[in-house]
């Protein structure tokens, strides 16, 4: 577990909008360097590690990317506006501290708003929308921001850290999905299989799924798992009608997602991963969600259709500066990851 933790840091610590996941891109190539037979990226950015072995094959599909902003106006006095990239609750972004990727290095700066001082009872009350919003990098100027080196485009990132919790959890932006990409570098490393085994960081998965999509279609493979993270209840706000996936309860299984219009998981797959769990005894659960997809969607849909699966590790706070997980759960679901792929012969 302690290695897992590390691995989890060092890819939640880092940064890694849609478009712009080289950063992380590196550090899984270093990671699955010695594990694999061949690395490549593909002119979308998706990193593609194989490992040869004869059929069935399998994709193992991670996607890179975090969502976040990008600088889209600089007003006269040196505050930026910005446009959103994936999907945001506005109200999370307020007074977070973020950084602007530049080609000269990183930026800081800060998500101002008005002191509530200054405001009156009917502001207060007002949802915030993030397009009313601006980040303040101490500029006095439009010129001076332009000689920091920050043109229209600029990628942006929330800072944060990295914190250890009790009960094993851990907090940290970006968990979606770099705790995919942590359960996909570990299971690799795990797997002792004859089997082929394509290890793929995917990009922009948090606006279309896209490298997902083509990285199937170039690989082809006989069955797919896309590793992400699932809505976790147990704490004020959810209820059970919601969702019944709960930390510290295991892998989660997709049986479907988007209510059916994303993945409805195809019976060969749910066998194969149900009755891998269980011969290992790795406790699971199993999801029927309304919203969100993954990229088990676009691989499912490529070419003739690619039988796939999810595996998600139960989080809280999706989609926020602060997202909450169970390193152990974490561990198991690399190990059923791992199981499954030493196991894809008995279905596939």
């Amino acid at each position: 577990m302690a290695e897992m933790k590390e691995l989890l840091k060092k890819l939640a610590d880092a940064h890694g909008v849609s478009g712009y996941e080289e950063g992380i891109r590196g550090i899984v190539e270093a990671e699955l360097r010695e594990y694999v037979d061949e690395i490549k990226t593909d002119r979308l950015g998706n990193l593609i590690a194989t490992k040869h072995g004869k059929k069935p094959s399998v994709m193992i599909a991670a996607h890179l990317d975090e969502i976040g902003l990008m600088v889209k106006h600089v007003e006269d006095e040196g505050f930026i506006r910005f446009s959103t990239i994936g999907g945001w609750f506005a109200q999370t972004l307020l007074n977070q501290r973020v950084i602007l990727h530049t080609v000269g290095g990183d930026v800081s700066g800060v998500i101002g708003s008005k002191p509530p001082h200054a405001m009156k009872k009917e502001e207060k009350e007002k949802v915030i929308k993030s397009e009313d919003m601006f980040i303040d990098v101490g500029a006095r100027s439009k010129e001076e921001v332009e000689q920091m080196g920050i043109p229209l485009g600029t990628p942006v990132t929330i800072d944060r850290h990295f914190v250890e919790l009790r009960n094993e959890r851990v907090t940290c932006k970006a968990f979606d999905n770099r705790s995919g990409v942590a359960m996909m570098i570990e299971a690799l490393k795990m797997a002792n299989t004859e089997f082929e085994v394509y290890a793929v960081g995917t990009v922009q998965e948090e606006v279309g799924l896209k490298g997902a999509r083509t990285t199937a279609y170039e690989l082809n493979p006989d069955v797919a798992i896309a590793t992400d993270v699932a809505i976790a209840g147990g704490h004020p706000g959810i209820e059970k009608k919601d969702t019944t996936i709960e930390i510290g309860k295991g892998p989660v299984i997709t049986v479907s997602d988007a209510a059916g219009r994303g993945i409805i998981t195809p019976p060969s797959v749910l066998k194969w991963l149900k009755e891998t769990a269980s011969r290992h005894n790795i406790e699971y659960q199993l999801s029927v969600a309304e919203g969100g997809t993954t990229d088990a969607t676009a691989i499912l849909l490529t070419k003739s259709g690619i039988p796939s699966g999810v595996i998600s590790v139960p989080t809280r706070y999706i989609h926020t500066p602060v997202e909450l997980l169970s390193l152990k759960d974490l561990d198991r679901c690399a190990e059923l990851i791992a199981k499954a792929v030493e196991r894809v012969g008995n279905y596939f």
